[in-house]
């Protein structure tokens, strides 16, 4: 017995050795292998080299994505039809618009980021504000016959929500086919949740990534923050506003938000609807097919689009690269509409490219945050853009959600990406890259009329902040890879 007394804690010791440098050992050489992004790479090697199993556990649960190949297999099991391959619908293109022969290279450069296909003959219609966008889509699933698919982050059942709810469950008893998905995260914002008061009323809804206990761990950074819907698979509906009584601003909700959302028709709303089943196959195995889900459709406009995904399946964050391809095509002038302020390293010497070269920058974010870290943060990324020329306003209150991008009255970018590191490396998020003149005088217009209503940000009023001030916003500084 005093035998082993004597051995047994040297054995435990070099088995516990033994774990510490196998786990820090595989977690080491996964970051050599895989992490593409030197910085990264070096904070994640000191972690595990300081503290082995631990930092080994942490990088497990937030340094590897796991669904990268995930995405990759759902999207390859899809037929070429239901993907939107490049030239699967070329036929449907036009003579090219003036705008974009106008931007060659950014056409170029969209068609390697997205795999999907510049169409023409669409029209997108501008939806102010909830006011607008959610009756909207509420009369387009009235008038459903064949289909609705509907994704959102965030869908409250109570107000315009419990209307939602109601509609589709009228669509369903008229044997339409309905498919609801809803962020798992996003359901957490209101209670009760609405999966539970849609299965009930027999709509077939799910939960985007409703992992427990381990696997919520591995995947709790991650969303779908797409707002898509789609009837009929002909009219489509896509931008920044979620499913909620704080977007009906003419009913005074307690907690008022501004946004813009879109209405669109044409060839485009194949790959919105593309994007939907990407996702519904990833949650629940299903394939949505045939001409229920993918009529062939007409072309009733001009606007020159493609959809542009991205998110943790695609490292190649093609909507940062996107929105920086624009800024350098840039000629005249670029108009940014944005809630969340934290550009990433490409866009922010995208946007000080576009100052040097002579271009008027001016950029709307809200004076009144819902997170109010995002915007102490912000305002630390002012300075260098502000010195160089950039106009940075922000708007009077209530909170504006509003996202779009503006380039020489010729290009817009809509949809739902903000511009922070949430929304461009770990969010699923959908966005529009539209060329149309008309377009982009109305969102133009859009624009202008934020602006009447904002104050500009400078030098001098940055400088006026109190230390207190200063210091509190460069701690928040800090967390801006989490925000």
């Amino acid at each position: 017995m005093s035998f082993l007394h004597h051995y047994l804690p040297t054995v435990w010791h070099w088995a516990l050795f033994l774990l510490e440098v196998v786990v820090a050992g595989g977690a080491l050489l996964h970051v050599i292998l895989r992490k593409n992004d030197p910085r990264a790479a070096a904070y994640w090697v000191a972690l595990i080299a300081l503290v082995p199993v631990l930092g080994a556990v942490l990088y497990l649960l937030l340094g590897i994505n796991i669904i990268r190949r995930s995405g990759r297999r759902y999207r390859e099991a899809m037929s070429p039809e239901e993907r939107g391959l490049p030239g699967y619908v070329s036929h449907l293109l036009p003579e090219w618009e003036t705008e974009v022969q106008a931007m060659p290279g950014l056409v170029k450069s969209l068609d390697t980021l997205s795999r999907m296909s510049l169409v023409g003959g669409n029209t997108v219609e501008i939806l102010r504000d909830g006011t607008e966008a959610l009756p909207a889509m509420l009369e387009a699933i009235e008038a459903a016959r064949q289909s609705v698919s509907l994704l959102s982050y965030i869908f409250e059942i109570k107000g315009i929500g419990m209307r939602f709810a109601e509609a589709l469950e009228r669509a369903v008893k008229r044997g339409v086919e309905v498919r609801v998905m809803i962020d798992d995260a996003g359901t957490r914002y209101a209670w009760p949740p609405v999966t539970g008061e849609l299965s009930r009323r027999g709509v077939t809804v799910r939960r985007f990534m409703p992992n427990r206990f381990i696997g919520r761990l591995l995947t709790m950074n991650l969303r779908n923050h797409r707002k898509l819907m789609v009837v009929d698979g002909r009219v489509g509906f896509t931008g920044g506003i979620n499913i909620r009584q704080g977007n009906m601003l003419r009913e005074r909700p307690a907690h008022p938000v501004q946004d813009l959302h879109f209405r669109v028709r044409g060839p485009v709303v194949r790959q919105m609807q593309q994007m939907f089943g990407e996702d519904w196959q990833f949650c629940t195995g299903e394939v949505l097919k045939g001409e229920r889900w993918y009529p062939e459709l007409d072309m009733p406009g001009d606007v020159s689009a493609i959809g542009l995904p991205g998110g943790p399946d695609d490292d190649t964050q093609p909507i940062a690269f996107a929105i920086a391809t624009a800024l350098h095509e840039a000629k005249r002038e670029v108009r940014v509409i944005t809630p969340y302020f934290l550009p990433t390293e490409p866009i922010f010497s995208a946007l000080i490219s576009c100052v040097l070269r002579g271009v008027k920058v001016r950029i709307i974010v809200p004076s009144q945050n819902n997170i109010p870290l995002v915007k102490w943060a912000s305002r630390t990324s002012y300075v260098p853009l502000l010195k160089r020329g950039c106009h940075i306003f922000e708007s009077a209150p209530p909170f504006d959600h509003s996202k779009a991008l503006i380039i020489d009255g010729a290009f817009s970018l809509i949809g739902s990406t903000n511009w922070d590191p949430r929304s461009l490396q770990l969010n699923f998020e959908f966005n529009l890259a539209c060329f149309d003149d008309v377009l982009a005088r109305k969102l133009t217009a859009e624009f202008d009329r934020k602006l009447a209503r904002s104050s500009e940000v400078t030098l001098e009023t940055l400088a006026a902040q109190s230390p207190a001030e200063r210091l509190r916003n460069g701690i928040a500084r800090l967390f801006i890879p989490l925000l």
